[in-house]
């Protein structure tokens, strides 16, 4: 997968994760960044399990994705909420 496909999937990975977690995003940047970061995760928790993580850009991709990006979210306002 190209850099171009993880930024766009991270993205939409962040973007949708911040409205399922939160109800507001973060910022278009710290979306990307944190959804690319949660596929990632996603994909190290659903290897873990023992499911297919990010396989390309597709819909399960996103799903693993976004499960991802939502526990990163979490992460990042337990974080924040202690400073």
């Amino acid at each position: 997968m190209g850099i171009i496909a993880w930024i766009v999937l991270g993205a939409l990975a962040g973007w949708i994760g911040s409205k399922i977690f939160e109800g507001q995003g973060q910022g278009f940047m710290l979306n990307v960044v944190l959804g690319i970061v949660g596929a990632v995760v996603g994909g190290f928790i659903f290897s873990a399990l023992g499911a297919t993580g990010v396989t390309g850009f597709n819909l399960w991709s996103l799903i693993v994705a976004v499960v991802g990006a939502v526990v990163v979210l979490w992460l990042y306002n337990k974080m924040a909420a202690n400073r």
